[in-house]
């Protein structure tokens, strides 16, 4: 998957088209057989990396990696994971979280961030990840750990720089968005979607009323 969104910024450009093509010749070389791309200036880049390994071949259906051996067990040794959780990688999250919820509530299911394409599954993944660190008291590698405090401090900052400018009703959706998050990544309880509630109280009632309209 490769989720860049080219840039008018050529040096940015260039890093990221670097970046794109390096691995999707690791995934060529691992035996894929191709490549989705969230924007179509990438094509080109992506099936060069592609056909200089596949060639005339449709797949790499004959590489079936018996080299690799993964168990259950590997899957769930989320200790074995290296790296360290930060405090910039604990605020990434939050505002990614909280900028695609806010495009969310808007009507826009696919959102251009920091020249990266996100969608639903990226909000999941970045509010599961605050939530499991919160519960687990997370340390960080500057010191200190993950905290309701520490969370909560960090979403008033990136929902203050998102509303910063904008007219009253932007920013009313962005705090229903602020707290959609807090919702599903402090409570308790861990929801499965945060779609499903936030459908249900902000979604809903307005198709409701255009309906009746």
């Amino acid at each position: 998957m490769a989720a860049v969104i080219p840039s008018r910024d050529a040096e940015v450009n260039e890093t990221a088209l670097r970046r794109v093509r390096a691995d999707k010749r690791r995934e060529a070389g691992d035996g894929f057989d191709g490549s989705w791309v969230a924007h179509p200036g990438l094509v080109d880049t992506c099936r060069e990396e592609f056909d200089a390994v596949l060639g005339d071949r449709p797949n790499q259906l004959d590489r079936l990696r018996n080299d690799v051996d993964v168990t259950a067990t590997d899957l769930l040794a989320v200790d074995k994971t290296p790296g360290q959780v930060t405090a910039a990688g604990l605020r990434s999250d939050i505002a990614v979280a909280l900028r695609y919820v806010d495009a969310w509530l808007a009507g826009t299911g696919a959102v251009a961030l920091w020249n990266l394409m996100e969608d639903a599954a990226t909000a999941e993944i970045a509010r599961c990840q605050v939530w499991q660190w919160l519960h687990h008291r997370t340390p960080l590698a500057g010191g200190g750990c993950v905290t309701e405090d520490l969370v909560r401090s960090i979403l008033a900052e990136e929902l203050a720089a998102l509303t910063a400018g904008r007219d009253d009703a932007d920013r009313e959706r962005a705090g229903q968005a602020a707290r959609i998050v807090e919702d599903t990544a402090l409570g308790e309880d861990l929801p499965a979607f945060f779609t499903t509630g936030a459908y249900a109280r902000h979604l809903a009632p307005r198709a409701q009323v255009a309906t009746v309209g």
